[in-house]
């Protein structure tokens, strides 16, 4: 008989507390939850690796060229310095 027992309407306890789910309630739980996290690690990572220096590890993007080195590369292809002192400058700028 529909009434208002301790039982009435969509709010039964048939499945031991989980909402009528059983035994799946709280596994169903916990794979949202490490969908969640998953979701939070991947936006932490992708901004962290953008915020990354380029010198010496590759962050998985394009690194970018020192205009200091250009500027280094053009004297020396003008002769303005030797060989000996560009590769030295070359080494102080790249660390």
């Amino acid at each position: 008989m529909w009434g208002y027992g301790p039982e009435w309407g969509m709010m039964h306890n048939w499945g031991g507390g989980w909402g009528g789910y059983g035994w799946i309630g709280p596994f169903q739980m916990i794979i949202w939850i490490l969908i969640l996290v998953l979701i939070i690690a991947a936006i932490v990572w992708f901004f962290r690796s953008g915020t990354q220096t380029q010198t010496g590890a590759f962050s998985g993007r394009l690194a970018q060229r020192s205009p200091g080195l250009d500027v280094l590369e053009e004297r020396y292809a003008r002769g303005e310095i030797n060989r000996e002192e560009y590769l030295q400058k070359k080494r102080d700028m790249t660390g």
